[in-house]
């Protein structure tokens, strides 16, 4: 099955060099997401852990988890971040691809602010969609930080997604969804459509040509501006989903609170393990999805006919 259009990918289709008759399989950004997620998954277990706990850093916040729970520590709910990849991710590749044709019919590259519109339309459906697998995955990396009561100890993710159903109710998968979807929508408006403008920019200059190294410099850009803009959704968001008892599912509720104990920068706490964490995860699936889909040409080019 393929997206409904094509997906030349957020580079591929700026340059003119190229140009794409058959859509890509709308599942390759999902596997270029999980690839990178399952790589960097320590540190996006530390910013979350930073986020939710009393961590003062992120080398102190790595030093606690290896020393709690050894070198697979940095690995735990590593089935929740896979689950969440080829859902959401899969979800907002596929649905910015579609976007993307829908709101610029013309000759040439989009716009930048038509690319920030498709971005934010996909960002707004892989949100809700993403949203119950995203409070699932949350919690499985936050909850070895926590206190052993407040622990929710789920074995893997198709576990816990039961657990969470059955225990909390369907409601429980519209948990965050507010927040997280706004944070979806700011997280592709700026990375996927900063990747393109940094990608359009940086060929229309001559500085670098279509390939790998261009791809590495554009992620570099996109990932640095969507870690800013997504910092306070972030946080608020693993505040809520992973917050126990009556009144802890409120956005205004978490957000008074935070400002009460911690003051306005508690927005940005984590940024830097943020930082690291999606600056290459960025680049890493913006690579591999080129290679993918480079494969999936040269499959093609050989007389393959299932994808």
């Amino acid at each position: 099955m393929s997206s409904p259009v094509s997906q030349q990918s957020t580079v591929d289709a700026l340059s003119p060099k190229k140009a794409v008759a058959k859509p890509y399989p709308f599942w390759l950004g999902g596997v270029a997401a999980s690839i990178a997620a399952s790589i960097t998954h320590p540190l996006d277990l530390t910013k979350v852990r930073l986020q939710t706990s009393g961590d003062k850093g992120m080398i102190q916040s790595l030093r606690r988890t290896v020393h709690s729970n050894g070198v697979r520590g940095l690995f735990d709910g590593l089935t929740g971040t896979l689950l969440r990849q080829m859902t959401y991710s899969m979800t907002r590749f596929a649905a910015y691809d579609w976007a993307k044709a829908e709101v610029h019919r013309g000759p040439g590259p989009p716009p930048a602010y038509k690319m920030a519109l498709a971005g934010s339309i996909a960002g707004g459906i892989a949100g809700v969609v993403g949203t119950p697998f995203e409070t699932l995955m949350v919690r499985m990396q936050a909850d070895k930080a926590k206190l052993p009561e407040q622990r929710y100890n789920y074995r893997n993710s198709i576990q816990g997604l039961y657990r969470m159903t059955s225990e909390e109710g369907i409601s429980s998968w519209a948990r965050g969804m507010g927040p997280n979807t706004f944070r979806s929508i700011l997280m592709n408006m700026s990375q996927l459509a900063s990747y393109d403008w940094f990608k359009q920019e940086l060929l229309h200059m001559k500085v670098l040509e279509d390939g790998p190294i261009l791809h590495f410099f554009a992620s570099l850009g996109a990932g640095t501006v969507a870690t800013t803009v997504c910092s306070p959704a972030d946080v608020i968001k693993s505040r809520i989903m992973t917050a126990h008892g009556k009144g802890t599912s409120s956005t205004m509720g978490v957000i008074r609170a935070s400002l009460a104990k911690e003051g306005p920068m508690f927005m940005f706490k984590g940024w830097v393990p943020a930082w690291t964490r999606l600056q290459p995860t960025t680049i890493l699936i913006f690579l591999t999805l080129e290679q993918l889909k480079k494969g999936v040409d040269v499959y093609r080019n050989a007389g393959g006919k299932l994808l």
